[in-house]
């Protein structure tokens, strides 16, 4: 019985996956209540919570629930409208909106742990951008993947779980935005507890988000083993991945918290 309830849940879980794949929830136009001039948005508050409550990717959800820094950024990310920014700026604040929800997530106590969590995490809760009600899957497929084709966000973006890319101690920003993202990608790609590699079975094992998202990293590079390429820093493992063959094998996702629990 318990097998069979575990597929069900499962089941329950991809035909809402399929739902909401089909069914876009990111509007055209934005229309903030309290409207602020794209001059006058800014990333500092979120950044100052980040450098005050993040040490090496470890995130301090008790402090960030009680710091009123936090619940600012919140709220301004609600009054501005994204179509009115630079592209460079516009993904910076889609890739700073995914991290402060996701955190917001599990401040409110969802909690992407279990099958049943996760879809409640990333489908069932909404937060606001621009006046606009969206849910962290729609944030990353139908804005972030579909409007920004960057493949070097998947490694900005992290859903508080341990196995996710370490959360950086700062906001992103438009005018760092090139930098942040390729130190980002390097830190990750280059991370023993997210990606090793055996040159002497030439296997290469992979995160699990290079499966998720094979399509993207193909795109760039032609094959998932060249993108990854571009950044091992190991010159001579570069070099072979670059032109030998690998099997690549996924590692298992550890979706615990990436940080203490916030006390309620």
């Amino acid at each position: 019985m318990m097998l069979k309830a575990a597929s069900m849940t499962r089941l329950a879980v991809a035909l809402g996956l399929m739902f909401v794949a089909g069914c876009s929830t990111v509007p055209a136009n934005y229309s903030p209540a309290r409207p602020l001039a794209p001059g006058a948005f800014s990333h500092q508050s979120f950044d100052r919570v980040l450098q005050a409550h993040v040490q090496d990717g470890v995130v301090d959800y008790p402090a960030i629930l009680v710091d009123p820094r936090f619940v600012q950024y919140l709220e301004d990310l609600d009054r501005v409208d994204p179509n009115r920014l630079p592209k460079d700026e516009q993904l910076a604040l889609w890739v700073n909106a995914y991290n402060a929800y996701a955190i917001k997530g599990i401040l409110d106590g969802y909690s992407p742990g279990t099958w049943v969590g996760r879809y409640r995490y990333f489908i069932g809760r909404t937060y606001r951008v621009g006046g606009a009600a969206l849910n962290l899957y729609g944030l990353e497929r139908d804005i972030l993947i579909a409007q920004f084709h960057e493949p070097r966000m998947h490694f900005a973006i992290v859903c508080a779980s341990a196995s996710c890319p370490r959360l950086q101690p700062w906001a992103y920003t438009g005018a760092e935005l090139n930098q942040q993202l390729e130190q980002g990608a390097r830190e990750f790609i280059n991370d023993p507890a997210r990606n090793r590699f055996d040159r002497a079975k030439r296997v290469a094992y992979l995160s699990k988000i290079f499966d998720w998202f094979t399509e993207d990293f193909e795109a760039q590079a032609g094959s998932l083993q060249r993108y990854v390429a571009q950044y091992v820093s190991d010159p001579v493992l570069a070099q072979e991945l670059a032109t030998v063959p690998y099997r690549i094998e996924f590692l298992d996702y550890d979706w615990n918290l990436n940080g203490p629990a916030p006390k309620r």
